[in-house]
């Protein structure tokens, strides 16, 4: 078997069923394939549709709701593929995704987890293009597709968004499968980052383009809140450099109109930052980060209080923080 595809599944009935659709239609001829649904308990009628399939449809029936990351993990230990295509189920898969990211999979060196580009299935607007960080070292999704890599095709990424994601099973397997502490959000970027520490890079492929009904679920933030605490506690010393020219950038437009702290060292800093992203950040331009990232970890403490989740970790500080670097 070459290629397994992973569909987890919670009810959306319609959109599974367009999502199926759409997958066969765009898959090349004479691909060695499988198509597994995990079923996280629906009660919409998913499962009786569910048992009308045939191959190279198969189903796997959770007893109870595991979340994205657990109804991913036993798809994946279902699968028999070489590679793994892990799709959301309310994907719209349009000609021509398939082939670049499959490329780019097998022939990219050190290939970790392999994203594409993801439009908004009703407006059609750029909704992700990898995921960066913001000033306040917290995952977001990138809409920018820069010039400079369009004629490679590709560009690395800290991370994707699991909603479509690929990966070698060796690569999975190595890593260690989603981590279900994560719920439903963040284990994407989690499994991204022990990619990046394992030494191997995550790509976004700029030719694969399909389009996704974002999700509009309500009740989703304090979730969210959590999944961003958890996150920052494991990986706070890769966020800060990620965080860096976001936090550079926020810098110097708060302070643009003030020539006199426009010249001072921790704004030289910033401005290299902003021409030169990939390098390591100043000490000061670090101490920023860190102070930002201290006051979203009080903000958690005071948000997540009552289930006790929240702690503050101990930040090294240097010899002074720098004037107004929260913004």
């Amino acid at each position: 078997m070459q290629v397994s595809f992973i569909v987890p599944l919670f009810n959306g009935l319609a959109y599974t069923q367009d999502c199926l659709r759409t997958l066969r239609a765009t898959l090349p001829a004479g691909l060695a394939h499988e198509i597994v649904f995990v079923d996280d308990g629906s009660t919409d009628g998913t499962r009786t549709w569910l048992a009308t399939l045939g191959a190279p449809c198969r189903v796997v029936l959770n007893e109870k709701n595991l979340g994205f990351a657990g109804a991913c993990n036993r798809g994946a230990a279902a699968a028999r593929g070489e590679f793994l295509f892990f799709l959301n189920n309310d994907l719209v898969l349009p000609p021509g995704w398939f082939a670049p990211m499959f490329r780019a999979l097998r022939r990219l060196p050190r290939a970790g987890l392999v994203g594409n580009v993801q439009r908004h299935a009703t407006t059609g607007a750029l909704d992700h293009a990898g995921i960066r960080f913001d000033a306040k070292a917290k995952p977001e999704h990138d809409t920018a597709r820069p010039w400079l890599w369009r004629l490679a095709g590709f560009r690395p990424v800290p991370a994707v968004t699991g909603a479509c994601l690929a990966v070698r099973r060796a690569v999975w397997e190595r890593l260690g499968a989603f981590d279900p502490a994560f719920r439903n959000g963040g284990e994407d970027v989690d499994l991204a980052f022990r990619a990046r520490a394992a030494g191997f890079r995550n790509y976004v492929v700029l030719r694969s383009v399909v389009r996704h009904h974002v999700s509009v679920s309500v009740g989703r933030k304090l979730n969210d809140e959590r999944n961003s605490h958890l996150l920052m506690q494991r990986w706070l010393e890769a966020t800060v450099s990620l965080a860096a020219p976001a936090w550079s950038r926020r810098y110097l437009e708060a302070h643009w109109d003030e020539p006199r702290d426009f010249h001072a060292p921790l704004a030289r800093q910033a401005f290299f930052q902003c021409l030169f992203p990939a390098l390591a950040p100043g000490d000061l331009v670090q101490l920023g980060v860190r102070h930002a990232i201290r006051h979203e970890f009080e903000r958690w403490r005071l948000l997540l209080a009552g289930g006790g989740e929240a702690t503050t970790p101990a930040f090294p500080r240097g010899p002074r923080e720098p004037r107004a670097a929260v913004l």
